[in-house]
């Protein structure tokens, strides 16, 4: 007997529906089911929600254009509020009762997606993270699921010691929060700065709800340092840059690539004036020249989503674009629902994203450079680019 074609499709839904809305489709029906989770409350709140609006963008736009190899993609969006439980739970939610194909954005803070890869590990879930720490997908033999659109903080930190090389500088000062992000830069940066010569007369830690850090500026003062580096994503860092100026001091001022939110700046008024900061080329994408490779992806990105929501996007929206990018790519070369040809596919990724060209490979699960790491400078409401990328 030959069935309609439309009562096996809706004998299939009821199927579904008496399953407990399992997906019983076939792999032909199916939609590509894309998680994030983000911190679009909470103290990331400012990085997370262009994160956020960036994938529902872009998820729409794939849509509108026939979805990827002929699939509809769902992208299903949690907020993680900042807090380490909540990024769990989510991630747990998305990988046992959503049954994503992969994850692009693990809570947009170092420290929630490094409590998130034991489980993309443990079920074997591609996880694509927006954060910095090495640890995210570091040892390999350890990270086998994990993947990042971001460099790591071994490649910023060493892209601010060529920055003060090339001015000279050799004593710092290094105030970093307790948080994962924190702590992993400031390992690096005392791995890193005996052998560049670099002398860090000052060490400091605070907490990321901190709203008074004269205590540890006044010990830095003391020691006398030429540069001060502070390392959060938190508001805190705002409190950092108004205590210093407070306390007349006149060293340079300087942001890890957590705190390059115009927003941050503004907070700070007057007091993040000349403050110097480290990170990726798209804050200051109109200054690149037109031989960058990257620039015309940025240029669409905004041109994009200032159409959709009236204003700019910022660096950890790109970072999010950059990321969504790698999960489309991986799902388009892989073909498949299959989580191993998926997690393959995004270790044979090479394309031109908002900032610079990535190039994964089974070593490696990050794809740029320190070459992709730009040094700016607050000034006049805006940044000015100091040291340039390098996009080979």
């Amino acid at each position: 007997m030959i069935l309609n074609r439309q009562w096996v499709t809706a004998a299939l839904m009821g199927i579904a529906l008496l399953t407990g809305g399992r997906d019983v489709l076939s792999e032909e029906q199916r939609a590509y089911k894309i998680g994030s989770v983000f911190s679009y409350t909470g103290a990331g709140a400012l990085l997370g929600e262009r994160m956020k609006t960036t994938v529902e963008m872009m998820v729409e736009q794939i849509n509108k254009k026939g979805g990827i190899n002929g699939h509809p993609v769902k992208l299903i969006v949690y907020d993680s509020a900042s807090d380490v439980t909540k990024a769990v739970a989510a991630t747990n939610r998305l990988i046992t009762q959503d049954q994503v194909d992969i994850i692009s954005g693990a809570g947009n803070m170092s420290g929630l997606s490094l409590a998130m890869k034991p489980i993309a590990m443990r079920h074997g879930v591609p996880m694509i993270s927006n954060a910095g720490a090495s640890g995210i997908v570091e040892p390999i033999e350890k990270s086998t699921w994990t993947f990042k659109s971001h460099l790591t903080d071994r490649e910023i930190v060493g892209r601010a010691i060529d920055w003060w090389k090339s001015k000279g500088i050799t004593r710092v000062a290094m105030l970093s929060d307790t948080s994962g992000f924190g702590t992993s830069a400031r390992d690096e940066l005392k791995l890193q700065a005996p052998g560049a010569g670099i002398n860090v007369v000052a060490w400091e830690e605070f907490d990321a709800a901190a709203n008074d850090l004269v205590p540890q500026l006044t010990r830095i003062r003391a020691a006398n340092p030429e540069v001060i580096l502070c390392w959060t994503v938190a508001p805190s860092g705002v409190v950092f840059m108004k205590n210093a100026r407070q306390l007349g001091m006149k060293q340079i001022l300087m942001h890890g690539f957590g705190y390059v939110v115009p927003k941050y700046m503004e907070m700070a008024g007057d007091a993040a004036e000349g403050t110097v900061l480290v990170s990726l080329r798209f804050p200051v994408g109109r200054q690149l020249p037109d031989s960058d490779p990257a620039k015309k992806v940025i240029l669409e990105y905004i041109k994009d989503y200032v159409a959709k929501y009236g204003n700019e996007p910022d660096v950890y929206g790109a970072e999010a674009y950059d990321g969504m990018l790698m999960a489309v790519k991986a799902l388009e070369a892989a073909k498949s629902f299959d989580k191993e040809k998926i997690r393959a596919a995004l270790e044979r990724l090479e394309f031109v994203g908002t900032n610079g060209l990535y190039k994964f490979s089974p070593q490696r699960h990050y794809g740029l450079t320190k070459d992709d790491a730009v040094v700016m400078e607050w000034r006049n409401g805006d940044w000015k680019l100091l040291m340039g990328a390098d996009t080979k």
